[in-house]
């Protein structure tokens, strides 16, 4: 069996100290296989932030991958944000959009960032067409006998209910060209809250699963991450563990690789 822990939106400037401390011993203390963060690693792309960052997931003793999230970008200096937009992830920057490749799952980057957007709201997701056709390729080339996992920082499709829900560009149509090329599930954050959702396109099942957040910016639930585990036969189970609150097992597993099934 492989586990992941999948965290993000630490926002480290207005990070829960409780909960980040929580978790950095959760991850010494049942040392998962692998750690993914999908972005937001600061509140305001501030050098001491990514400092703070830095030294944190340095700290983890298992392999680290991490997503840029929209406010990892400079906020205040639109020089920097236009021209050098990652200049001040530091020691962070080569855990950026690294891809993994474990005993039973790969882990492909997705880029959902932008510099730039021809909307009033800038925190919104961009799947660019570049991004896209990296992630694809990626997956042609990962093995056939592993799950294959995309990690991102905002959710390609709308949820109902959720709170600043993504309204990212092109995912709709990246979800399906995704779930065409083999992908079995999409990891992002964003949101604040946790979920796990079953979309049927073309045939196959690919799943959304989305984690909280580890700062003070809580929303529907309280400081949380999910655990995955994959099981031999590639079986997926998420469950979200939340701070204070008893472990529960996931409700139901998803779908074998390759296997299509209702949604």
């Amino acid at each position: 069996m492989t586990r992941l822990f999948h965290v993000s939106d630490l926002h480290f400037g207005r990070e829960d100290r409780q909960a980040v401390q929580w978790f950095a011993d959760t991850v010494r203390a049942e040392m998962p296989d692998a750690v993914i963060c999908t972005g937001d690693l600061t509140m305001r792309a501030r050098s001491q932030e990514f400092e703070a960052a830095a030294a944190y997931l340095e700290a983890m003793p298992v392999p680290v991958t991490v997503e840029p999230g929209n406010h990892d970008l400079p906020y205040y200096n639109p020089v920097d944000r236009f021209f050098r937009p990652y200049r001040r992830f530091g020691r962070v920057e080569r855990l950026i959009e690294r891809p993994l490749d474990l005993e039973h799952v790969t882990i492909v980057p997705l880029k959902t960032t932008a510099r730039f957007q021809w909307r009033h709201n800038w925190s919104w997701g961009v799947v660019s067409r570049g991004s896209l056709r990296r992630a694809l390729q990626s997956l042609s080339e990962a093995p056939t006998d592993k799950l294959k996992i995309i990690a991102c920082h905002h959710p390609l499709v709308d949820k109902e209910g959720l709170e600043s829900q993504g309204r990212t560009l092109r995912g709709d149509d990246a979800l399906q060209a995704l779930a065409e090329a083999g992908a079995h599930a999409t990891l992002s954050g964003h949101v604040h809250d946790p979920f796990d959702l079953e979309h049927l396109i073309a045939g196959r099942t690919i799943r959304t699963i989305g984690a909280g957040t580890l700062s003070e910016r809580v929303r529907a639930t309280p400081p949380s991450f999910n655990e995955l585990r994959i099981d031999a036969d590639l079986t997926l189970h998420v469950e979200h563990r939340m701070m204070g609150k008893p472990r529960q097992e996931p409700a139901h597993p998803g779908p074998r690789a390759g296997k299509a099934s209702a949604a």
